[in-house]
């Protein structure tokens, strides 16, 4: 690496890491079948969740000017719900595009400078102690993929899975 990571990615990159080795994880033995099932018809499906996860990463990319887009975008952008009318890709799939986007989107993280990272980035929130920038975009991002990470260890024991486990994989460099 040419340069450091910016201060503020510091503790981003750790985080960004072990999310993509629980994902692996997460997906770790679950059958399709019981992908779509939901909790008394009023919650996600686990292929929703992970879709919305891949959904995040390519999401993070665009803030930051990457050129890969999501292909399922239509069904998961800006946390799109679950249509039952709809057909989801498989987890086979998703798991595809999470390797594709996570590697370019790492590069990115890591090479990103705090000029960057403070520029204007309007979200919408209207949160008066959250300033509009890519950097908390970031923050929001890791939010939003611990937030899904939480639902789908959950679902994990609901649908009758053991519960997530923290294996590393040593080749996974993203």
């Amino acid at each position: 690496m040419d340069k450091p990571i910016a201060q503020s990615m510091a503790i981003v990159i750790p985080a960004y890491r072990m999310h993509s080795q629980l994902f692996n994880n997460m997906l770790a033995d679950i059958r399709e079948e019981d992908a779509q099932k939901r909790i008394e018809d009023r919650t996600n499906h686990f292929t929703w969740m992970v879709g919305n996860l891949v959904n995040c990463r390519y999401w993070l990319a665009e803030v930051f000017g990457l050129s890969e887009k999501d292909p399922n975008e239509h069904l998961f952008k800006d946390a799109k719900a679950l249509d039952t009318t709809l057909n989801y890709p498989s987890l086979a799939a998703l798991k595809e595009q999470w390797h594709q986007i996570s590697p370019p989107l790492y590069q990115k993280l890591i090479t990103v400078d705090e000029p960057e990272l403070n520029q204007a980035y309007a979200f919408g929130m209207g949160a008066p102690y959250v300033e509009e920038n890519k950097r908390n975009m970031v923050g929001m991002f890791l939010d939003r993929e611990s937030y899904l990470f939480g639902q789908l260890g959950l679902m994990r024991k609901v649908l009758g899975y053991g519960g997530v486990r923290y294996d590393l994989d040593d080749q996974l460099a993203y």
